[in-house]
């Protein structure tokens, strides 16, 4: 099935507000603890109830705008799913912070596993946006690989030794601006390995 295209906008509200809405939510209700049930719960584990669906039906809409949804898309839904489930319903927040790593790691391996037997998987899934030739592609993986296992790093590293708080900017922001920085690094890759006629 083909991608449909929808507004620019609209994909990237879709794709970024929910973070964003955590991260307000949190600002909102991290000192604030609630008692449900008998059981206490303080603001981070509240903020990761909402933040569930939310994100869910973000990533539905999004399917049913375009037809489509990638499969980093369709994991990073399903480990949301489990490790915020896993948070609430232990009240560890440890778990929800522990998902980043899971995602990076995962991707990454899944890019590696792709190395090993000489392929890209990252142009199975990206070929239309960026014209790279094979050597470029494979390079680019590579790269992509080890910039994955670093977050991973980087993540476990600020969640368990800095602040609840600093890691919600991290995950919020950081991350975010860490990936942007990677790919405007590439450029000269891209312009080097570009397999579109050169004039």
């Amino acid at each position: 099935m083909n991608e449909r295209k929808i507004n620019g906008g609209l994909k990237t509200a879709l794709e970024f507000g929910p973070i964003l809405a955590f991260f307000v939510a949190y600002i909102w209700l991290k000192d604030r603890v609630f008692t449900i049930g008998g059981t206490e719960y303080d603001g981070f584990i509240i903020v990761t109830a909402g933040f569930i669906p939310i994100f869910l039906l973000s990533i539905g809409i999004l399917w049913a705008l375009t037809g489509h949804l990638s499969k980093m898309q369709a994991m990073t839904a399903i480990l949301i799913t489990v490790f915020g489930g896993l948070s609430i319903w232990f009240n560890d927040p440890k778990f929800f912070k522990m998902k980043p790593t899971m995602i990076y790691l995962l991707f990454g391996g899944i890019l590696g596993v792709g190395l090993l037997q000489g392929k890209s998987y990252l142009q199975t899934v990206m070929d239309t946006m960026m014209p790279l030739t094979h050597e470029g592609w494979m390079i680019l993986t590579r790269r992509i690989m080890l910039f994955f296992f670093g977050l991973a790093i980087l993540n476990e590293i600020i969640w368990r030794t800095q602040s609840e708080e600093t890691w919600v900017y991290f995950k919020t922001f950081g991350l975010t601006a860490a990936i942007f920085v990677f790919f405007i690094t590439q450029s000269k890759l891209f312009s080097q390995y570009s397999s579109e006629p050169k004039e």
